[in-house]
């Protein structure tokens, strides 16, 4: 199958020329199938890179999937052209107001981790809309800076500063003694997301 999205929007022509299905609203309506619907909430600053990047990723399914660009209500992007923005996002009031229900949302991450989270500009927004995810949405998938966000709103997990010398104990850079190297590193201790599974 492929995914539904606008056919003016860049990643339409950098999928198909990826040899990824898309499809525009006139061909996805001739089909007589219910897509998944799935929300982009993009907090990240390069939108037009994030949307082809979660495209790319949700296009290769044998599903349909239709795809909304959701963005914070009480947040201006600075580094997406305001037309783009207008074009192709909703806001999350507009959303919310519609009473529009979704398969899936897919919550990005976004380039804060050094930031407490309640001094987040859009951070009472963003409790909100992890409360609407509750009746809302099926499922909800929070990446990076998003999933942390969504363990520290749901599960009061706390995220933890690595300095230089740390050594990691599990994931990707398990067995490794982290180079900071000017750059800030964070983690939420697996003990802590253990806890929440064992509950």
């Amino acid at each position: 199958m492929s995914i539904k999205i606008p056919s003016d929007l860049p990643a339409f022509n950098v999928l198909r020329d990826e040899g990824v299905m898309v499809m525009d609203d006139f061909k996805a309506n001739r089909q007589d199938i219910r897509p998944l619907k799935i929300g982009l909430l993009n907090l990240m600053p390069k939108k037009i890179q994030t949307e082809n990047q979660f495209a790319r990723v949700i296009g290769a399914t044998p599903l349909q999937i239709e795809l909304s660009l959701i963005k914070m209500s009480s947040h201006e992007t600075k580094n997406t052209a305001a037309e783009h923005m207008q074009t192709f996002y909703r806001s999350f009031t507009d959303v919310n107001s519609s009473g529009d229900k979704f398969d899936g949302l897919i919550i990005t991450g976004a380039p804060i981790e050094h930031l407490d989270y309640e001094s987040v500009s859009y951070w009472e927004e963003l409790i909100e809309i992890f409360e609407w995810t509750q009746t809302n949405v099926h499922a909800v998938f929070g990446v990076c800076w998003g999933g942390m966000a969504m363990l520290y709103h749901f599960y009061k997990i706390k995220k933890y500063d690595l300095k230089e010398g740390d050594e990691v104990k599990f994931a990707a850079f398990a067995g490794r003694e982290i180079k900071v190297e000017g750059k800030e590193y964070f983690l939420m201790p697996e003990t802590d997301i253990q806890g929440i599974i064992d509950k």
